[in-house]
This record gives C-alpha cells, structure tokens and sequence, in this order.
C-alpha cells in the first residue's frame, strides 16, 4: 500500500477513534492521521498476532475497522500520558 493509501487509511482510522473515545481529544489532523497510521500498524499487528481479522494491506473495510481499533489503543495510550 503506497503512503498515500497508508495517509488515507490512518486519518479515517483516527477519525474514527477520536469519535468512539470518550472525553475531548485536542489534537489536530495532522497528529489524528499520524496516531491512525501507528493504529493501523498495531491493529494489523494484533489481528496478525491472535488470528482474527484480517492485515492492514489494502485499503477495505477490514482493514479500515482493524486500523481503527489498533488507533483507540494508541490514543487511549497517548491521552493517559499526557495527562500526568
């Protein structure tokens, strides 16, 4: 997948987390679509891992809900450190 792809499915995977996390999250697109991409890596990466889902390789909607779970874990992650 080109980094365009990647860009693409980060921002909708961070979109998508910013809307299930609770609280307010300040952070901008840019910090969204680079949190999604981490997601993205994660997501494929436990998908990988346990044997559920599918990889993040192509732009579908698979891959677009495991990104997106992958980025709740990052931004939860990110929120609880920078609270401190």
């Amino acid at each position: 997948m080109g980094l365009i792809a990647w860009a693409a499915l980060g921002f909708i995977a961070g979109l998508i987390a910013k809307a299930f996390m609770p609280g307010q999250q300040p952070q901008g697109c840019v910090v969204t679509t680079f949190l999604g991409m981490a997601g993205a890596m994660v997501g494929g990466w436990l998908a990988n891992v346990s044997g559920v889902g599918g990889s993040v390789n192509d732009l579908s909607i698979v891959s677009i809900i495991t990104a997106a779970i992958g980025a709740a874990i990052i931004l939860g992650a990110y929120q609880y450190l920078h609270k401190k």
